[in-house]
């Protein structure tokens, strides 16, 4: 049973949630996973100017991601930074070349899944999963969140990521905040609940 994440990061925010997703998928039995990016649309000369030509370099090793490999997989988990309430373009362009899998019926019935980043509290995070999640339907995919049982998403005692579309972090405003532990756990609670229905629904 194969668990694929796919993820876009811009400063390394989304990279640490996609490999807390994918040490969970690792606890579910009989789980194989791997993590790939998707490709990058902005010239280097843009990413310096925004600063993240560096971070990237912390994951220039995780292998990029072609289309064709999201058929090869039982559950997808994508991870996107937020975007005015909507998943990146990177992600975007990525999804948009999927039509012949879409034409095959090559993802229907797979598991999906997604989590996310947003520089503030109330930053999109939600509308940003549940528009994803869109995409996901077109393509005949069973969508899977991240239910109550996560008990993390429901603590007061501080600023936190996470609802029941997904697990997600606040980077801040200045992308000063990585990810908190409470953020991660809900990473990897999703990461394993994902690849646990891959499972029942593989037999």
């Amino acid at each position: 049973m194969k668990v694929l994440v796919v993820y876009y990061s811009m400063y390394g925010h989304i990279h640490r949630m996609a490999e807390a997703v994918a040490e969970g998928a690792k606890e579910a039995e009989g789980a194989e996973v791997e993590m790939c990016r998707v490709p990058e649309t902005l010239p280097e000369e843009v990413l310096k100017m925004m600063g993240a030509l560096e971070a990237q370099k912390a994951f220039a090793q995780v292998p990029v991601c072609t289309v064709d490999k999201l058929g090869e997989a039982d559950a997808i988990i994508f991870g996107t930074p937020t975007r005015f309430g909507n998943m990146c373009a990177q992600m975007r362009q990525f999804l948009d070349a999927a039509g012949n899998l879409w034409a095959e019926s090559a993802l229907v019935g797979k598991v999906g899944s997604v989590f996310t980043s947003s520089n503030t509290q109330h930053g999109g995070q939600e509308s940003t999963i549940i528009s994803f999640h869109f995409t996901l339907l077109h393509l005949g995919m069973v969508i899977v969140g991240l239910p109550y049982s996560f008990q993390g998403q429901m603590r007061m005692d501080e600023i936190t990521g996470g609802s029941p579309y997904g697990a997600s972090t606040i980077a801040g405003g200045q992308g000063e905040r990585m990810p908190s532990e409470n953020e991660l756990a809900a990473a990897r609670f999703q990461g394993k609940h994902v690849a646990m229905i891959a499972s029942k629904l593989a037999k």
